[in-house]
């Protein structure tokens, strides 16, 4: 692996930079509940970044001190050429882990090409075991599918694939246990997300939905014995071990356990726009740096570059989530990034 340099990113806190989440598309395949409204309306294909300069944006990312790149959406297999943009990066000097969160939906086809391209690490999100309930839960996707997925990364050769599971009350609460049995037998680690109020939606109440990471890891503990950890992946899970099992519980709280004093992450939008909180919008436009003015490389570097810079400037301390008030954030989790 490649040896991870010292960021040149640190904001105004003094925590140091090194992981994006890059999202590819705003559209998805899926229209899961908790992510977006049954009938959205995506962004024109001249508003998005291009391959081409999600690339070029990457690589000075990469430059500044980025040393982890994660690819998300919307749902990032739906767009076309995604395979070769991951050789491409895989390239990228100094970069030492690529990952990707997808909903597995077109993992059977496109796994082996993935590895293949030197894609390192997958998340796949799985909110259920039961056909009918996660057709009702993503409006449109097919579990079998997603399970076939599965099958197809583990195949492939890819190693430590983790799972996401986002637990609602009285939709999903009652298959926690199931979920981890599956992980388990899978020898997959398994994330539980909490879920997070980004977009207005009129499907159900997040107030009434919510289930903090506390009472689903009680629940697990009731079947499993859970013994804490101080390893981290980089991103927002704090994990637990299933003693006498290779399998890890994570668990990412932004309501009951805000993480964001090791915050080391920033997300780029399918629009362009470095987004430097996910409950937050504060943001400078990358797309601009490099579509307007003075179109030679190095030029195009060091608007980049200064951007950079800049951001870390007003990277905010933290997030604050309520589930008592509408939310503020009016993006969904599709627009943001993963």
């Amino acid at each position: 692996m490649v040896t991870a340099p010292s960021s040149r990113l640190v904001d105004g806190f003094g925590r140091h930079i090194h992981y994006v989440r890059i999202s590819v598309t705003d559209r998805c395949d899926f229209r899961c509940v908790y992510c977006m409204a049954e009938e959205m309306t995506f962004l024109p294909k001249s508003e998005i970044l291009s391959l081409e300069e999600i690339e070029q944006l990457a690589a000075e990312l990469v430059q500044a001190g980025v040393t982890k790149i994660r690819l998300t959406g919307g749902e990032p297999l739906v767009r076309p050429g995604l395979v070769g943009l991951v050789a491409r990066l895989r390239q990228l000097p100094g970069l030492a882990e690529l990952c990707m969160t997808t909903n597995g939906g077109r993992l059977a086809e496109l796994a082996g090409p993935l590895k293949d391209a030197g894609l390192d690490r997958l998340n796949i999100s799985l909110d259920s075991l039961q056909p009918e309930r996660f057709r009702a839960l993503t409006r449109t996707g097919d579990l079998s599918r997603v399970l076939a997925g599965i099958t197809a990364a583990r195949e492939a050769g890819f190693k430590g694939t983790k799972l996401n599971a986002v637990v609602m009350k009285g939709r999903n609460d009652d298959e926690i246990n199931d979920l981890v049995a599956f992980a388990l037998e899978q020898q997959l680690d398994l994330s539980f997300i909490e879920e997070m109020p980004l977009g207005v939606i009129e499907e159900h109440d997040r107030a009434e939905a919510f289930m903090a990471s506390a009472d689903i890891r009680s629940q697990i503990g009731q079947r499993w014995q859970l013994s804490p950890l101080a390893e981290s992946t980089g991103g927002p899970s704090r994990y637990w071990q299933v003693v006498d099992h290779a399998s890890r519980i994570g668990f990412i709280s932004p309501h009951s356990h805000n993480f964001c004093g090791d915050c080391n992450r920033v997300r780029l939008t399918t629009e362009g726009r470095l987004l430097l909180c996910l409950g937050n919008e504060h943001s400078v436009d990358l797309k601009a740096a490099i579509r307007q003015g003075d179109p030679a490389p190095a030029a195009v570097s060091a608007r980049v570059q200064a951007a950079l810079q800049a951001a870390m400037g007003i990277k905010p301390e933290k997030h604050e989530f309520s589930l008592a008030e509408e939310p503020q954030i009016l993006r969904f989790m599709n627009a943001t990034g993963g």
